[in-house]
Order: structure tokens, then C-alpha cells, then sequence
């Protein structure tokens, strides 16, 4: 008689391991990460001019300066994709110089990748994208501009940095410099909304304002605080949003300022007492007062004003004096320039 064999285990898969799971557990920044120029938001002149460049070839070393989550890296992947095409894995070195900040990275990992051989059609070069440069250490800076020179005939470097003015002069001037700035509140908007169409995200109108307030131009956070609120409540409105971000409620912040206006000054000083005893640092409490007064109704003198005594008073809870009696003292400053700008 036979004795049948029990059958084997086979490597079983794992639960959300299929194609279509993955794609779900993506973060939204990464799911909805532009792979076209067509599809990157804002700064349309500078975008524009890069596809030329990636349709006629030849490079220049780029740098590309702005403000966080406004798309600098990925018109880089994006440019890149298109230059290099089924080579781009092969051709493209991506490093973030927050990591990766020392001489000894560009001595050893970029210089070795600029030395390699790789076969590609005339008139485009190997890509060295890295991210981050204004953290490189001054010694790395340096080192990095003997390359760029070296293998120019086979390399293109793509530098993405806030601030340019970190970038040594020496590296800025082997480079064309772009600059971006960030992104409107209607373009932020726009993108929310066709995120939440897709996702099927209920929600309300404060609160996609709400997502465009605590974003302020920053594609990254609006879409990272738009997941964190769905997933957090399943509806996204104001109050669910401002949860989430735990930022001072901005109406509140409103009626503050035109308490001040008024030369209300108990009244102002009852709303940032409560905001105090909800336990919000006074660097949440002025920032959002800023953001709040920027975009306020009133006199243009008026609001300089304003953002002056917000600006004074920010810069002394940085150097560490964050206490209710400075946010008090700002309160008083607020109304005394109100009388006295009135009086005029």
C-alpha cells in the first residue's frame, strides 16, 4: 500500500503584500508624488523651462532653492525620468545631504558612481541628485566642486537646497540657479480637493481651510495633515484638523487681533489666557498670529505695524523669554499701536 506524502508548506503570502495594498499603504505624499511635469503644482515658469531642457538634452548643473514641499525634488525625478528614460536606475544617483554630509561621501560614493561606465544616448549625461546640499559640511562643499569640474564631460549635478546663500559661491557659479517660492493657497486647495475625490475623503469647506492654513504653501504638510485627519476622525473639518495639527484655533486668533483693533485690551487678553491654559507653547500662540495677521482685513500701516511688535515679540520667545507675561506685553503693544496709528 502507498503512503501518501503530507503535502509541503509553501511560502505563504503575507496579508498586504499584493500590488494593490501596497499602493494603499503608501503615504499620500509618496502615492500622489508627481512623475510629470504636467502633474507638478506651481511654479509653472521654472517647470516650463525644464521641459524644454529635458526634451532637447544637455543639462546644466542645476540648483534648485525654496521652501519645503514645494516640488523641488521631484521636478529633479521628474526631469531625470525623462532625460534617461529605461537608464535611469542605472544613471542616477539620488543622496540626501542630511545624511550624507561629510568629505567622505563625495570622496568615495560620488566620485566612484561619476567614474562608472554607463552606455547612454548622445547628449545626455549620468545624474548625481543631492538633496538637502545647503547641509553639507564647507569641507564636503569644496571637494564637491573639484568634481563637478572633473567629470563634466559624463556627470550633471542637480543640487536641492532651502537656502542657496549656504551653497559655497564657488559651487553657485559652476551651477544655473532656480528659485522657487511657495505655493499659493489656491493651488494647495485645488490639489486637496482632487486628493479627497480620489480617496473618497468626506469633507467640509473650513475644514479643507483649515488644511490650506496650517499648510501655508507646503504641499508635503497639507496632504500629510489631510491623511493624519482621515485617518485619525474619517471626516475633515476645522476642528478635527486643528486637533490633529494641535494648533490654536485661528478664529480665536482673529477676534484677539480685532479685539486689539478696537483697543479691547481685556478682551484680548482673555482669549490668549485661554489659549495659555489649553497648554499651547507661546511659539504655536505667535506663530499663528502672524499667519492670522498677514492675512487680516485692516489699514496696510495698521498690519505693518502689527507684524512688527508679532515680529519683535517672536524673536524674544526664540531667545527663550516664553512666558504669558511676554504674550501680555504684546497684547498692549498691539493696542497702543492701534490708538496711535488711528490718531494720526
Amino acid at each position: 500500500m502507498e503512503v501518501e506524502e503530507a503535502p509541503q508548506a509553501g511560502p505563504s503570502a503575507e496579508p498586504g503584500q499584493g500590488p494593490l495594498q501596497k499602493a494603499d499603504n503608501l503615504p499620500w505624499i509618496e502615492k500622489y508624488r508627481p512623475q510629470t511635469f504636467q502633474e507638478i503644482v506651481g511654479n509653472e515658469d521654472t517647470t516650463n523651462r525644464l521641459s524644454v531642457i529635458a526634451k532637447q538634452g544637455n543639462l546644466p548643473n542645476l540648483i534648485i532653492a525654496g521652501p519645503p514641499g514645494v516640488g523641488k525634488t521631484t521636478t529633479i525625478l521628474c526631469l531625470a525620468r525623462i532625460l534617461l528614460g529605461p537608464a535611469f536606475k542605472d544613471a542616477v544617483l539620488e543622496l540626501n545631504a542630511s545624511n550624507d554630509r561629510g568629505i567622505d561621501v563625495v570622496r568615495n560614493k560620488i566620485k566612484m558612481f561619476a567614474q562608472q561606465k554607463v552606455t547612454l544616448p548622445p547628449g545626455r549625461h549620468k545624474i548625481i541628485i543631492l538633496d538637502e546640499v545647503d547641509s553639507m559640511t564647507e569641507g564636503a562643499q569644496q571637494a564637491l566642486r573639484r568634481t563637478m569640474e572633473i567629470y563634466s564631460n559624463t556627470t550633471r549635478f542637480a543640487l536641492a537646497c532651502n537656502y542657496s546663500e549656504k551653497v559655497i559661491e564657488a559651487i553657485q557659479s559652476r551651477c544655473a540657479i532656480l528659485r522657487y517660492s511657495r505655493l499659493t493657497d489656491a493651488q494647495v486647495l485645488a490639489r486637496v480637493i482632487q486628493v479627497c475625490q480620489q480617496e473618497s475623503v468626506e469633507y467640509t469647506q473650513d475644514g479643507l481651510e483649515a488644511i490650506v492654513f496650517t499648510a501655508q504653501g507646503d504641499m508635503r504638510q497639507a496632504l500629510n495633515n489631510l491623511q493624519s485627519t482621515f485617518n485619525g476622525f474619517g471626516v475633515v473639518n476645522s476642528t478635527n484638523v486643528l486637533k490633529v495639527c494641535d494648533e490654536p484655533h485661528p478664529m480665536l486668533i482673529k477676534d484677539m487681533l480685532n479685539s486689539c483693533v478696537t483697543g479691547d485690551v481685556r478682551k484680548a487678553f482673555k482669549i490668549v489666557d485661554h489659549l495659555w491654559s489649553l497648554g499651547y507653547a507661546a511659539e504655536d500662540i505667535i506663530k499663528n498670529i502672524f499667519k492670522v495677521c498677514k492675512n487680516m482685513d485692516m489699514e496696510e500701516s495698521l498690519k505693518l505695524a502689527f507684524i512688527k511688535q508679532i515680529g519683535v515679540t517672536h524673536m524674544r520667545i526664540v531667545d527663550g523669554l516664553c512666558s504669558l507675561v511676554q504674550m501680555s506685553g504684546l497684547i498692549s503693544r498691539l493696542c497702543m499701536e492701534a490708538k496711535g496709528v488711528k490718531g494720526e
